[in-house]
């Protein structure tokens, strides 16, 4: 499976790089550190800009090495430069690996410490989600995949079109591109399906995006994204929202529009 990534992607992660590090569950990494023997290899899948390796690793002790999966060079380019230090100050080396993330197997993560994504399992289908799971489950280690979105909104104040948009966009993400039917805000309790087949225990947390007036221009982005997704996937909506838009763009740049985007963070194999 290859993704065509939209223009700008890498910046968008960097915008929501400071909300994704203040959602994510750090009791799930307590949970995981006392399992891990030093030194460790940490497998981070989807790696993007490396905004998980940024946040994780100086949670954990060093040495670490990081094996960054992607399918864009530039993105793993980025992200083995930007790696810190371990906690208490340990090294921390990178490699990168380019491939289909849906293909990996087992032998892949042979030698893992830890499997680690961000923000991944919507893009997948429930088969892709099932052959990861698999892979995971065969290495034998802990899994540590945060912020899957779950479908759910609230924007405060609310307004009457809110509930209608977030329908249309999450039927949006579960829409069938080139074959594949992806799962969207189904993704999360898909994955903790399958590494229950395996036999392996999923722990679950929240770990929702609270945007105020100092993320301003996060929530723009995520709102301009979110509305044209649902009107991608319902054009007859255009028309009808376009008040909406103005009225909720206005109460952004106020600084008086709340947005919870909700998420879950997994970990697998901690029990």
């Amino acid at each position: 499976m290859t993704v065509e990534l939209p223009p700008h992607f890498a910046d968008w992660l960097t915008l929501r790089e400071p909300a994704d590090a203040a959602a994510r569950a750090g009791d799930l990494v307590d949970l995981v550190r006392s399992r891990l023997a030093g030194p460790l290899v940490v497998h981070d899948l989807g790696t993007g800009t490396g905004s998980m390796g940024r946040w994780l690793a100086p949670r954990l002790p060093g040495p670490q090495h990081w094996v960054l999966h992607d399918q864009d060079a530039d993105l793993l380019a980025r992200a083995a430069a930007g790696l810190p230090r371990a906690a208490g100050g340990g090294p921390v080396t990178a490699e990168v690996r380019r491939g289909d993330l849906t293909r990996l197997t087992a032998a892949d993560l042979a030698g893992a410490s830890l499997v680690t994504a961000s923000a991944l399992l919507d893009m997948f289908t429930a088969e892709e989600v099932g052959r990861l799971v698999a892979a995971c489950a065969g290495a034998g280690r802990p899994t540590l995949l945060a912020l899957s979105v779950t479908g759910r909104v609230r924007l405060t104040p609310a307004d009457p079109w809110d509930a209608e948009i977030a329908a249309a966009f999450n039927d949006h993400q579960r829409r069938t591109v080139g074959g594949r039917t992806l799962l969207g805000p189904d993704a999360v309790d898909a994955c903790a399906a399958a590494f229950a087949r395996h036999g392996v225990d999923v722990a679950l947390r929240p770990s929702p995006w609270r945007l105020g007036p100092e993320q301003a221009a996060l929530a723009g982005e995520w709102f301009t994204g979110w509305l044209d997704a649902a009107r991608e996937q319902r054009p007859e909506l255009v028309g009808p929202t376009r008040a909406y838009a103005r009225r909720r763009r206005a109460e952004i740049a106020a600084g008086r529009l709340g947005v919870l985007v909700d998420h879950l963070d997994l970990l697998a194999g901690c029990g």
